[in-house]
């Protein structure tokens, strides 16, 4: 596949071919197409991604992070344990992986709580959202409905 015209570009300090290997054994249709001591150019999920083994002069922060949808909640413990194995949780759903990098695990009930009808709803969803690690898609539905 070729690289398109926005594609994300990581910078590692030199384990950019470790990143890619980890990120491409969690994500489903995903492959490295090819990688230097330099760089390394791989797939997640039809998205491409550029990575460089840049050194440290730059570090990861929360200013960037990758968004994953998740179905169900068998989907978010699923990416969240996978990604999260030898990084560091968050709030909000979000994580910060081994290699410094964030993620968003976030279910697809979230935004359907959050952009719901019922307004009062969306902010018991919003305000439950904000008191847990991991998302719980049956506590962020228990919250709308106000349970």
């Amino acid at each position: 596949m070729a690289i398109k015209r926005i594609t994300p570009f990581l910078w590692y300090d030199g384990n950019a071919a470790e990143a890619a290997k980890f990120y491409t054994s969690i994500f489903k249709k995903s492959k490295i197409h090819s990688s230097t001591a330099f760089s390394v150019t791989f797939e997640l999920d039809g998205q491409m991604f550029y990575a460089l083994n840049g050194g440290p002069n730059f570090k990861f922060n929360e200013a960037i992070s990758f968004f994953v949808t998740c179905k169900d909640q068998k989907e978010v413990d699923y990416y969240w344990n996978k990604l999260l194995k030898g990084g560091e949780p968050s709030r909000c759903g979000w994580l910060k992986d081994k290699f410094g990098l964030s993620w968003q695990v976030v279910p697809k009930a979230l935004g359907e709580c959050l952009n719901g009808k019922d307004k009062i709803g969306a902010r018991r969803a919003m305000e439950a959202m904000m008191h847990m690690v991991k998302l719980d898609v049956k506590k962020l539905k228990d919250a709308y409905a106000g349970k």
